[in-house]
């Protein structure tokens, strides 16, 4: 089973909040090559985070996931949405 590279920011939810989400950009890619695959055709969605530490200090925060497991995290965040409408 292939671990979810959310799941650093999901620990961090459970636990006490000490950071602020200033930013969040995403770009879908596709790796059409590497040094071991001559035609890799690999899509992807790249995301970039920007998060302010309780000091205030900004820092950034990138990862690259699957087109799955970025359509897993907009359900994911929809399902908040929703729950906060109802509060």
């Amino acid at each position: 089973m292939e671990e979810s590279p959310f799941r650093e920011l999901v620990l961090d939810a459970k636990s006490e909040v000490t950071c602020q989400l200033i930013d969040f950009q995403w770009k879908l890619d596709m790796a059409v090559s590497s040094d071991s695959c001559r035609s890799l055709k690999y899509s992807y969605v790249a995301v970039m985070l920007k998060v302010a530490d309780h000091s205030g200090q900004v820092n950034s925060k990138s990862i690259e996931v699957t087109i799955l497991q970025f359509q897993n995290f907009y359900r994911q965040f929809k399902e908040i949405a929703a729950v906060i409408e109802t509060i």
